[in-house]
């Protein structure tokens, strides 16, 4: 089995070495903060800790790096374990803009390396039956998507919440849809940090004629994560903070009689799903490229995909609303 060393050991990173430990692999944790310290030593009291990433590798014979530090560390860090010939598994964002995304993935071909990005909800059983609804034509002919991300905290004062809450949502919608978006509009609200938005809302169009909202918040009152498709035959709702019908199909539509819209509803349908932990799924399937060296389903395509969107948006924003198309930021 391949040898594993998580880098980061705070909020989300607990997470990481919880499950790469259980599935016995982990080797080592690399943190500086003593709290977080204390924390991978609760979890796994056998696996060595380091300060540096540097030190890490110097000494520590490991296959594979996973990070879930800061956004605005992952590109350096990312690029020095792939020139250490290093696999790697990096949270999401990939990096902080395109370019520095495109340079990841050439050095991860050029090293032969396996380079993953953590789009955790593209391992979410609901997500894996929406793609094979669509796939399968159950909801018809794709029409729009929206997703809800809002919650109270927890507010970043290095990234914006378009950068922290929606990259999850971009991923799933770019892989639902099959195609980049031609062009996206944004706007957001900053109220707790200057020129820090708190609130964004941002429309996709793709050139099939599909588009797609994105809102999320870290000031809202309550936690709401949810992906609403709709189709011209059925729509399916993907409630993720729901405890139990995560996954439901209506069957409902609107149809044309004598050119006078008729709204047809049906009966709903709950889908059951696999209670697997999103999380573990993504470890898994990290561990088995690292083994086979396929391709990631998340690789590092689907996170430059993500992040030309994202500087997209980001763009937008800052032009108040203005339509980007996403060939202007980026070639």
């Amino acid at each position: 089995m391949p040898r594993v060393a998580v880098v980061g050991c705070g909020y989300w990173g607990k997470n990481l070495v919880r499950n790469f430990h259980a599935l016995g692999v982990l080797s080592a944790v690399c943190e500086e903060m003593e709290s977080a310290r204390a924390t991978a030593r609760a979890i796994a009291p056998e696996v060595p800790i380091y300060s540096t990433l540097q030190e890490l590798i110097g000494k520590n014979h490991i296959d594979a790096i996973v990070l879930a530090t800061p956004a605005e560390t992952h590109y350096s860090l990312t690029k020095a374990a792939l020139e250490a010939s290093l696999d790697v598994l990096v949270e999401k964002p990939l990096a902080l803009n395109y370019r520095e995304g495109l340079d990841l993935k050439i050095t991860s071909e050029r090293r032969g390396r396996i380079l993953m990005v953590g789009h955790l909800l593209e391992y979410h059983p609901a997500v894996l039956r929406l793609r094979e609804l669509l796939a399968a034509g159950e909801l018809g002919r794709l029409a729009y998507i929206y997703s809800n991300r809002l919650n109270f905290g927890k507010i970043r004062t290095e990234e914006n919440a378009l950068w922290s809450f929606a990259p999850h949502d971009i991923a799933v919608i770019l892989r639902l849809v099959g195609e980049l978006p031609i062009e996206v509009t944004c706007t957001g609200g900053s109220y707790v940090t200057p020129n820090l938005a708190d609130v964004t809302v941002s429309c996709l169009l793709f050139r099939s004629g599909v588009r797609a909202h994105i809102f999320v918040s870290w000031l809202n009152p309550f936690k709401e994560q949810k992906l609403v498709v709709v189709g011209e035959r059925r729509m399916a709702v993907f409630n993720d903070v729901a405890t139990t019908d995560k996954l439901v199909v209506y069957d409902q539509s609107v149809d044309l009689s004598n050119r006078q819209p008729v709204l047809r509803r049906g009966e709903k349908q709950v889908l059951k799903i696999t209670d697997e932990e999103p999380l573990r799924r993504e470890c898994e399937h990290f561990l088995s490229c690292v083994q086979t060296r396929q391709k990631p389903v998340t690789d590092a395509e689907s996170g430059i995909h993500a992040l030309r969107v994202l500087e997209a948006c980001q763009t937008s924003m800052l032009l108040n609303g203005r339509p980007v198309v996403l060939s202007e930021v980026v070639a």
